[in-house]
């Protein structure tokens, strides 16, 4: 598809004398803009459902998330993946964010690299992806030869793949099991991907990696019971979340959480159903670490 026929690259008629106005109304005009984003999202719901099933039964059995993409959409997915290890407590290496010519891209493009199809199998290879893993293939225009040289190798493993992308009929949803497309129209300034496309890819990853953390049980309610407890605002978290759970003071939770290594469900399980910190952990264990499944077995 030619450059200029990707929704991403057309010019937008409602910002085409952006320049010449107040700051003022440049910023509403942008902020009206941005509200489309949030129904281009909504358009591919189900789309984003059906991955985060596809996505979750791979981890549930052994398998790793990835997420590969160039420039922005390629931050985009390393900041995602990146913010799951603290969040939820999982390993770095359970979701990876890969970007087109390495970590220096995330500061810096790196020249060429996102139109090298190779490059993208290679930077898979030496993550060791395999079948039992699943690949989201992130890019606004739906064309980067990066992420679809990833793509193909993933998809001749067998593992499941998914494409994110701002354009309709995008040459990566033929590389994908799974698409999903919002598609929030012309930029506000024609050509930027950071700006609308950035922000949808945006608020779909995050619904790909909170559901499926959800769905992991790492969230209690709607509490993040699995934080990682690695700075003292999180110690804090941490101790609040078992309170609130709980329904004890600050003198239990910290009492409990500093004998399991400040694990926020296995304190909750200590508190609430009176046992020792070993017997919590294989209570929890039994129920996959789930607080409700374990409370109901109780």
């Amino acid at each position: 598809m030619e450059l200029k026929k990707l929704d991403t690259e057309k010019r937008n008629p409602r910002t085409m004398h952006i320049d010449t106005l107040p700051t003022l109304d440049m910023v509403t005009l942008i902020n009206e803009e941005d509200h489309l984003c949030a129904e281009a999202v909504r358009s591919v719901l189900p789309e984003i459902a059906r991955s985060v099933d596809v996505i979750y039964e791979k981890i549930r059995t052994g398998g790793r998330l990835f997420y590969v993409g160039a420039g922005t959409s390629g931050r985009l997915g390393v900041l995602d993946a990146a913010e799951c290890p603290p969040t939820y407590g999982v390993s770095p290496d359970l979701v990876q964010g890969l970007i087109a010519g390495g970590p220096p891209a995330f500061l810096k493009a790196v020249e060429g690299a996102e139109d090298n199809r190779d490059l993208g199998r290679e930077d898979l290879i030496a993550h060791g992806f395999s079948a039992g893993d699943a690949l989201v293939g992130i890019a606004a225009s739906g064309r980067t030869p990066y992420v679809i040289g990833a793509m193909d190798y993933a998809r001749s493993l067998g593992a499941p793949v998914m494409a994110l992308v701002c354009t309709g009929n995008s040459e990566m949803s033929q590389h994908a099991d799974i698409t999903m497309a919002p598609v929030p129209g012309p930029e506000v300034v024609t050509g930027s991907s950071r700006m609308k496309s950035g922000t949808c890819q945006k608020l779909v990853l995050n619904m790909i990696s909170t559901c499926v953390m959800i769905r992991m049980g790492k969230v209690y309610g709607n509490l993040m019971v699995d934080v990682k407890a690695s700075n003292e605002k999180l110690v804090h978290r941490a101790i609040s979340i078992v309170m609130t759970c709980a329904d004890c003071d600050e003198r239990e939770a910290r009492n409990a959480l500093e004998q399991c290594g400040f694990s926020c469900k296995t304190a909750i399980i200590m508190i609430l159903l009176k046992m020792k910190a070993e017997e919590a952990e294989k209570a929890l264990q039994a129920s996959e670490g789930r607080i409700a499944e374990t409370l109901k077995k109780a």
